[in-house]
């Protein structure tokens, strides 16, 4: 009998793995009180993001902050080290020698996103565009030799570091059903039946994630659908929804609750911890549109009493919300204008404070548009759990 998410199953191989039942869950999901609540107060958090961001100058700026944020914090829960800073200093060629590994990986997933949020515009979201996503993702960083575009055709798992199949935590299910549960995915992203579509999201990014239909780069896939149903669906005018942080400062009950939804079909508990994460992070991101919208007028104030460079540092403000750490070389290219008058204006916007140079060099300077970044800093998280918890975290994913 298949429960309401699916259920495990003995393989001839001697382990066992799940097969996931198609979506919508049956039994329907149930609509309490506090589900209700909970996805009113997500969807009213979205269309406040929608409106404080058109009200910026330029929410694209905005938007470009905030996918490499994403990226920085969707690759460190997969053990990715590289900061925002790091992407920020590759991307501005300071003192570049090489391409980190991490930066490569956090460089891949911004591309991927791009990518993905372009092609959305000519083709639906389906299981074609996912793996054109993953090949995006995987080229030629950690992961590269594990099939990048291509869906498993060996089985995987998920476990302790160099935990065997036999100790998984959990076995998606082999090849064949594979493909069928990804199949009937596809069918169910394209339902015409009403569902609201922040319940679809959740259920959708849940079931993906059981699915695991590829060796490496599941996690990364997955938390793009969301904003990409999103998009797709017209929640979002722009791709502005990011829930990275929040998992990862929640990692311990993010997978515990997917966990629950195979053992259990406790789809409802699940649905509560992803709305509340919507909420949470639509707010966070609105206030920050907010900060960004008060500290450009006060920082043009500032720059527009400077003379006859009022012109030029106003440009270079503009571009500095895009990329907040630039070079002096950088900014004459930008600008058109000599090295000498670059570097100058930059160390006049450096004793107004808005910037901060970095290198402490006289020549190649790298400069910091610092009030800026630091609305883009993530909160201290809080302590992880030591407990049995602790221990269902999927530290490595496996293959046979």
């Amino acid at each position: 009998m298949i429960e309401r998410s699916g259920q495990f199953v003995r393989q001839p191989a001697g382990y066992t793995a799940f097969i996931p039942a198609p979506l919508p869950p049956d039994p329907p999901i149930q609509m309490d009180g506090e589900l209700w609540s909970l996805l009113s107060a997500a969807d009213r958090a979205l269309g406040r993001l929608d409106g404080a961001t058109e009200v910026l100058p330029n929410p694209d700026l905005f938007l470009a902050m905030y996918v490499r944020q994403e990226a920085v914090l969707s690759s460190q829960i997969e053990g990715t080290q590289a900061s925002l800073v790091d992407i920020l200093e590759y991307e501005a060629d300071a003192a570049r020698k090489g391409l980190p590994a991490d930066v490569a990986e956090v460089v891949n997933y911004v591309s991927a996103m791009n990518y993905g949020l372009g092609r959305l515009a000519a083709m639906p979201l389906s299981l074609r565009l996912l793996r054109e996503i993953h090949a995006e993702l995987l080229q030629g960083v950690r992961g590269a030799q594990r099939s990048p575009g291509e869906f498993r055709t060996s089985q995987n798992w998920i476990g302790s570091a160099n935990a065997p199949l036999e100790r998984a935590i959990f076995v998606p299910p082999p090849p064949a059903e594979m493909l069928k549960a990804l199949g009937d995915l596809e069918l169910f992203l394209h339902d015409p039946a009403p569902l609201p579509t922040l319940i679809k999201a959740g259920l959708v990014h849940g079931q993906f994630e059981t699915i695991h239909p590829f060796l490496d780069g599941n996690g990364r896939v997955g938390r793009l659908l969301i904003t990409f149903l999103l998009v797709q669906q017209g929640v979002l005018r722009r791709p502005l929804l990011y829930l990275s942080y929040y998992l990862k400062q929640h990692r311990d009950e993010y997978y515990d609750l997917l966990q629950a939804v195979r053992t259990k079909g406790d789809w409802e508990s699940w649905l509560r911890f992803f709305l509340r994460g919507v909420a949470e992070v639509a707010e966070g991101a609105t206030d920050t549109a907010r900060q960004i919208l008060r500290l450009r007028e006060q920082h043009r104030e500032a720059v527009s009493r400077e003379g006859r460079a009022a012109g030029n540092a106003l440009r270079l403000m503009e571009h500095l919300y895009q990329q907040p750490i630039l070079s002096a070389r950088r900014a004459a290219e930008l600008l058109q204008v000599t090295y000498p008058t670059a570097n100058g204006l930059m160390l006049r916007l450096a004793d107004l404070g808005l910037l901060d140079e970095t290198t402490g060099a006289a020549r190649n300077r790298v400069f910091v548009y610092s009030p800026y970044l630091r609305l883009f800093e993530p909160r201290p998280e809080p302590a992880q759990a030591t407990g049995p918890a602790a221990a269902t975290l999927p530290e490595s994913e496996g293959r046979a």
